[in-house]
């Protein structure tokens, strides 16, 4: 498989500033890891990845149909994981690269691939969010019975429904250049939280669960 890798202040940039540093100690003040400090390819990756909307959207659906859901799954046979892809991709942004993300940082993973590329759940759970998302464009969201968050975005096509319980290698869409992208591109990210700035190293998340993203 292919994997390349003033003299006055602004207050907006401030703020930014500030906001990656509260949002570093969310994700729990994890070390930048070499990967992150990678070139990044301007090409087919993420220009923004906050989005206030969004962000209303994913609590308004986890309080309406994630606890019950996630018990259910729960109850059930041991969760399996899966690669979101299954064809030959090209990293054109790395987890964790500094940048004008709001965090501070790129808060995914993205996979470059065609356009209409499909794009699997990596794992079981249910989906939140599944539709336009603002800066995230078309994109899907699923809780996972470990209470983690995958979040697949800028898609062109999504195939579920909010609600909706799926499995591990279930289709969600197809891959796009929706929201704010500068091509198309798969960004695929894991929060430990709910919240904007609680993401992980999806790469990390699906190693210790036996899949190798790279």
């Amino acid at each position: 498989m292919e994997h390349d890798i003033a003299s006055a202040p602004d207050p907006v940039l401030t703020r930014r500033r500030a906001l990656g540093t509260a949002a570093a100690l969310l994700a729990g003040g994890a070390m930048w890891p070499a990967s992150a400090r990678a070139a990044v390819r301007r090409d087919h990756d993420c220009t923004d990845e906050y989005d206030a909307e969004f962000e209303d959207a994913l609590a308004a659906a986890d309080e309406e149909f994630g606890e019950e859901g996630i018990r259910r799954l729960a109850q059930g046979p041991p969760q399996k994981y899966a690669m979101p892809l299954r064809r030959s991709f090209r990293v054109s942004a790395a987890y964790g690269v500094r940048g004008d993300w709001l965090a501070g940082h790129h808060t995914g993973i993205d996979l470059a691939v065609p356009q209409g590329t499909p794009v699997y759940s990596v794992g079981a759970g249910v989906v939140l969010v599944a539709g336009w998302s603002g800066a995230y464009g078309n994109a899907v969201t699923v809780r996972m019975p470990d209470d983690h968050y995958s979040l697949v975005a800028h898609l062109s096509r999504v195939s579920v429904r909010v609600g909706a319980e799926v499995r591990a290698g279930t289709l969600l869409g197809k891959s796009g250049a929706t929201g704010r992208a500068t091509g198309p591109h798969l960004h695929l990210e894991i929060r430990a939280r709910r919240g904007y700035g609680s993401d992980i190293d999806p790469v990390k998340y699906l190693a210790g669960r036996g899949v190798q993203l790279l």
